[in-house]
């Protein structure tokens, strides 16, 4: 299984394919080098393999690369960020608590 996670922004998502197929999306809302992650959805065909987590875990990692923040509205975001407690700083403190940070 080969997956590749990009950055669709003129669809203001990160896009996650599995041997070249779409199998899912990370919304987000971008306001500076803050984004808003409101929704991720993984396709039912690729539930269950780690395709969300992944999705998520490369689009933080680019996130960071940018310098940007994440306000993790989506719940899964933030299972993902405890999975990965280096992306705990992508949140701001005084935002944490509020996230289950």
């Amino acid at each position: 299984m080969t997956t590749t996670v990009q950055d669709a922004p003129e669809r203001s998502r990160f896009e996650i394919e599995v041997d070249g197929e779409l199998a899912g999306f990370l919304d987000y809302r971008k306001d500076g080098d803050e984004y808003a992650l409101p929704h991720t959805r993984v396709y039912p065909q690729f539930e269950g393999r780690g395709v969300g987590h992944d999705l998520v875990r490369c689009a933080l990692e680019e996130i960071a690369k940018r310098g940007g923040t994440v306000l993790p509205y989506c719940p899964f975001v933030p299972r993902v960020i405890l999975d990965h407690p280096e992306f705990t700083e992508l949140v701001r403190e005084e935002e944490r608590a509020s996230f289950g940070l």
